[in-house]
């Protein structure tokens, strides 16, 4: 998805109301006030407020996705496809905290795609399924449960955003805790 200029001009000041009033409480009157703009010029760069909504859910969903499928392209084991995957999928997460709070929160509220959208969030936890079960495999381990796993790995990674202050020069501590917390809980003993 390619946006012109001005539309990402309007993604920007969108995710900043967004963050702030949540996307119900937000209006086209709120963007067009935050732009200094009228909201019938809003209409000829924008659809609706929903197609905001998709561009902010879909952009960072495709993020995450392209990230995967380098890690997946990656000639390394298991266990360090799982750890470069939770570097890179935090990676997209603090690059884009605001908008992976929308992406986490607003998701809901898509209308015209949201079958679509879920389909999308299904396919993307099923290739993570996918990496989290191959490392299990690789080691002749039992997992229990692939799907609770996942969800439980992904929910943790998408609101850690949550755990990072934003005038914090380096992240790599808090991503090394978080790392290693989620490489513990899985892999315990058999982590090193």
């Amino acid at each position: 998805m390619e946006l012109k200029e001005k539309q990402r001009k309007i993604l920007d000041v969108a995710v900043e109301l967004f963050k702030e009033k949540g996307y119900m409480g937000s209006s086209v009157r709120d963007l067009a006030t935050k732009l200094n703009i009228k909201a019938a010029s809003l209409y000829a760069h924008i659809r609706s407020k929903e197609e905001i909504l998709e561009w902010i859910c879909f952009g960072i969903a495709q993020e995450f996705f392209d990230e995967l499928q380098n890690v997946k392209s990656t000639n390394i084991s298991p266990k360090e496809k799982l750890n470069l995957f939770i570097d890179k999928h935090l990676s997209v997460v603090l690059k884009n905290r605001d908008v992976t709070h929308i992406y986490s929160n607003e998701w809901k509220h898509l209308e015209d795609r949201l079958t679509e959208f879920v389909e999308l969030r299904k396919n993307y936890q099923q290739e993570v399924e996918n990496l989290i079960s191959e490392i299990y495999q690789a080691e002749n381990w039992e997992l229990k449960s692939p799907a609770f796993t996942t969800r439980f790995i992904l929910h943790t990674l998408n609101n850690s955003y949550f755990w990072f202050k934003r005038n914090t020069e380096s992240t790599t501590e808090i991503t090394d805790e978080i790392r290693d917390k989620i490489l513990f809980g899985l892999l315990g003993d058999h982590k090193k």
